[in-house]
Order: structure tokens, then C-alpha cells, then sequence
């Protein structure tokens, strides 16, 4: 079920009453019903969660048990009941939550599973697993960005996003470029990188844009059999990327201050910031400076990738 463009919401539109700022603070209510519908649709309703053996109520169960761990606790708060169903004591607890983070794992655990294993359930029979996987999660982002919530499930990854025209235009493509046997260090690298931002540590968000920009250019190299030293940092690789002609001859003129936001840009940032000891005064690195860097990362990483796509 695909969510529905009402009267309402168009109108809202044409008054230009949609969000243009996220916020990161709150989870409002009315998201966390409309997830709850979308969970319902994806992974099962409570009519069908309350059959102890079927596969909806491992489910729900999995996602439960890796909350009760995880927090400490043998009952998702507020259940203090043995005998309430994983799918109540699940939704219990999200409603109930106050926590941005604590509603983000739920959200997370719970698609992650939708993702992964939507396609191996029989209970509905009449489409395929996959589809349904791939439509709640796009109704998820849609919810996210209709509450103006600046967090999407991407890639199989909630991640926290700053604009939206640089997410649809270099997070997205970069994500999708990378996403290969080839580029799996440097995905796994750039993914960690907005994990470590979402949770507020933008110091080791700078150290993962500096590894997955120098793992993408070594995974260049090695993919096209251009000889590089495991002991290479980015100036060296840069060097080698350019002296083969990642980039045309004739647009090297056009690209010298490329080079030299390459060589500066991503290392740098992370040298000054964080790279280094930071003396007797703690550094901070504040949210903007590490959204700023992650998107510069996520530009150079689609630039590279398709001007290496583009060779002959």
C-alpha cells in the first residue's frame, strides 16, 4: 500500500506549509502510529503477531529480545506482563518512548528485519516479498520527510540527513556506487561515517570520510591494476589517480582546483579536527562542520566512481 497523496496534504503544499528544515530532537506521535501502520503492512498485525507460531510472531520476537538485552530488562517498558504478545510489548514501547535514540533503534531493528527477511514470510500469498519489503520502507522515508523527521532508511542503514538536495544528490548516488563487492571498505567506511555523526560523535565521523575517500581511490587502483603502496595516504593516491588519467588531459587545466580541493579538502578537515592530539583544550567539532564534510565526501566519492566508470 503505497501511502496516499490526500486533499489534505496537497493543499498544505500549495500553501507551502511543508517542512524545509529537519529536526532531530523528537519523534513525533502521529510518525510513530503511521510506522506502526507501515510495520502492520510489512511485517504483520497484532491479529496475526497473537498466532505464537507463526512467522510474524518470531518476528516481532527477534526485534523484542534484542531490545530487552540490550536496555537490561526482561519486559519492554511499561509491560511488567510474561504473558503480553512480542507485537504489544514491542509497540508498547514505542509508543511510550521519549528518547529520539531509543525510537531510532526500534525504527532501525524493525526495518532492518523488513529488509532482510519480509521475502521469506508466506502468511499474505498473493505478492512478492521483496516488493512489499521495498514499498515500506519507501513509505518510511516518505513519513519521514512528511514530519519533516531528517532521518531516512537507506541502503539497509538509518541514516540522519541535513539537506535534501545534497542527500538526493551525493549521499544517495554515493550509497548506490559503492554498494559493490569492489567498494564494500569504503561503503562500509562512509555508512559508519553517518552512523558515528547521527550519534553525535562527529570526530570519528571526520576519520571515516578521510578512510572511505582514501579506501575508494586504493579500490580504484586496484581495480584497474594501477600500482599504489599500502602505506599511501591521499595526496599519494590523488597523484596516481590523476597521472592515469582518471581524469581527460584536456580538462586537466579545468580540474587543478579539483586537485586541490581534493588534496585539502576531506584531509584536511580531518587532520585540524581530529586527526591529531588536540592538546590541553578539547576540540569539538560542531554538527554543521561534520554535515559539510560528509557531503563533500559523499560528492568526491560519486565523482570518483563514475569518472573510473568512464574509462575505457
Amino acid at each position: 500500500m503505497a501511502v496516499y497523496d490526500l486533499y489534505s496534504t496537497r493543499q498544505r503544499r500549495l500553501r507551502g506549509e511543508e517542512h524545509d528544515v529537519y529536526q532531530y530532537e523528537e519523534i513525533p506521535e502521529k510518525l510513530k502510529v503511521q510506522i506502526v501502520h507501515i510495520l502492520d503492512r510489512a511485517l504483520g498485525d497484532k491479529k496475526l503477531a497473537s498466532i505464537k507460531t507463526s512467522d510474524v510472531s518470531k518476528a516481532y520476537r527477534v526485534i523484542v529480545n534484542i531490545l530487552r538485552e540490550d536496555i537490561g530488562v526482561f519486559f519492554l517498558p511499561p509491560s511488567r506482563n510474561a504473558h503480553v504478545e512480542p507485537y504489544e510489548e514491542l509497540f508498547g514501547y514505542f509508543l511510550f518512548a521519549k528518547d529520539v535514540e531509543k525510537c531510532l533503534d526500534i525504527i532501525d531493528l524493525s526495518f532492518g528485519l523488513v529488509n532482510r527477511a519480509t521475502r521469506y514470510f508466506d502468511y499474505m500469498g498473493r505478492r512478492d516479498y521483496e516488493e512489499r519489503a521495498d514499498e515500506a520502507i519507501a513509505d518510511l522515508n516518505i513519513r519521514f520527510k512528511d514530519n519533516g523527521v531528517g532521518f531516512q532508511f537507506v541502503d539497509g542503514e538509518l541514516i540522519r540527513i541535513d539537506s535534501e538536495l545534497l542527500h538526493a544528490e551525493a549521499v544517495k548516488p554515493a550509497l548506490r556506487l559503492l554498494n559493490t563487492k569492489q567498494y564494500a571498505g569504503p561503503h562500509q567506511e562512509f555508512i559508519s561515517g553517518y552512523d558515528h555523526y547521527r550519534a553525535g560523535k562527529n570526530k570519528e565521523a571526520l576519520n571515516d570520510c578521510l578512510k572511505s575517500f582514501e579506501s575508494t581511490m586504493k579500490a580504484i587502483c586496484e581495480k584497474r591494476g594501477w600500482e599504489s603502496k599500502s602505506g599511501d595516504g591521499a595526496k599519494q593516491l590523488i597523484d596516481i589517480l590523476f597521472e592515469k588519467g582518471l581524469v581527460p588531459p584536456f580538462w586537466q587545466n579545468q580540474f587543478a582546483h579539483l586537485r586541490g580541493l581534493l588534496e585539502s579538502s576531506i584531509p584536511t578537515g580531518r587532520n585540524k579536527q581530529s586527526g591529531h592530539g588536540q592538546g590541553a583544550t578539547p576540540t569539538t567539532v560542531p554538527d554543521h562542520m561534520a554535515a559539510y564534510m560528509l557531503h563533500m565526501t559523499a560528492s568526491t566519492l560519486v565523482f570518483l566512481t563514475t569518472a573510473e566508470q568512464s574509462l575505457p
